[in-house]
């Protein structure tokens, strides 16, 4: 069975945003593995407090992660 864990900085994703994640993962794994395993398909997210993450030694909160995206 897969298990798929997804590590992001908390409050970057919405719930609406993170359903999406969930829903694109499952159906990319079910696109490889096939229909049988959709049911046994797990997808994780993972939220790590802000300040708990950093890039290239500079710590990162969502605000960050929110300008980055942003361009």
């Amino acid at each position: 069975m897969p298990l798929v864990t997804i590590d992001v900085i908390k409050d970057v994703f919405t719930p609406g945003q993170k359903a999406e994640i969930i829903e694109n993962i499952t159906e990319t794994m079910v696109a490889i593995e096939g229909e049988g395993l959709r049911g046994a398909t797990w997808v994780r997210i993972n939220e790590f407090e802000q300040g708990n993450w950093a890039i290239g030694g500079q710590m990162l909160g969502a605000s960050d992660v929110h300008a980055m995206a942003s361009g």
